[in-house]
């Protein structure tokens, strides 16, 4: 996933970001790495701070750079690195910091070590939203955090029922008073549609980096999609895909049979 956001620099010039997170070793990162970086610049004429997430679980790999030179030309890119594997040796550290962004990585970290273990994926789930709660993050941070939790450690459906429940039942008998109920936090925010909204933003975001540019008609389509299985396909797509002229083939390929 390749995230963007804008931000005041030094003397109020608008200054882009781009941090791309990577799940999987990946040999061409680096290169994609200088792509964004460039492209970024291109687009909005100001200076680019890029920084790489990296996710996956090769302990060495860690691309921090890259260039080429040709006839006497040469360019180049280093950008700063996050390991989220570092993390697993700090996870102390982890379970006190107020930093959002710990329960981020908590999350991440007891998603992959609880892979073909669900149970155990449940208990920790149940663990990090009650967390969640404790911290006395704002009820946006709240809603955005659970967003991601729920989003990332997903369940079978009969855990994922057990999980609703367990958290009513210790709201009921008033031991996590500080708990909102799941269904209330669906109710009021949509949380469903918006893990929806956010696969979609996701799609079309990528298709706009590695392009420059998602024609209305992609666009449209990708809004309407409703099934979260296909639209997972299609950031994948997204991603590996050689042109935007594929990538639309594909989509109509995907959705002609009543897909969205």
């Amino acid at each position: 996933m390749n995230r963007q956001v804008r931000f005041l620099g030094e003397e109020d010039r608008v200054t882009c970001a781009s941090l791309p997170d990577q799940a999987q070793y990946d040999s061409q990162f680096a290169k994609r790495m200088y792509t964004y970086n460039y492209r970024l610049f291109d687009r909005h004429q100001q200076q680019v701070i890029s920084l790489a997430v990296l996710a996956d679980e090769e302990a060495n790999w860690r691309p921090s750079s890259y260039s080429y030179e040709v006839g006497g030309c040469r360019v180049s890119l280093e950008f700063p690195v996050a390991k989220l594997l570092d993390y697993e040796a700090q996870w102390e550290t982890l379970e006190k910091t107020t930093n959002p962004f710990g329960l981020v990585v908590m999350a991440h970290l007891k998603t992959k070590a609880t892979h073909l273990n669900p149970e155990s994926r449940l208990q920790w789930k149940l663990s990090l939203v009650r967390r969640l709660f404790e911290r006395g993050y704002s009820r946006e941070d709240v809603l955005e955090l659970f967003r991601f939790i729920d989003w990332i450690m997903v369940l079978p459906e009969d855990l994922a029922r057990s999980f609703k429940a367990e958290v009513r039942s210790s709201e009921e008998a008033k031991r996590m008073r500080y708990v909102t109920s799941i269904e209330r936090l669906a109710k009021e925010e949509g949380i469903e549609e918006g893990i929806l909204q956010t696969f979609r933003e996701n799609v079309i975001k990528v298709l706009q980096t590695r392009f420059g540019v998602a024609s209305s008609t992609v666009v449209e389509v990708i809004n309407g999609i409703g099934d979260q299985s296909l639209l997972e396909t299609l950031f994948t797509n997204a991603i590996t895909i050689g042109s935007i002229e594929e990538f639309q083939q594909f989509l109509n390929e995907s959705t002609s049979g009543g897909g969205n």
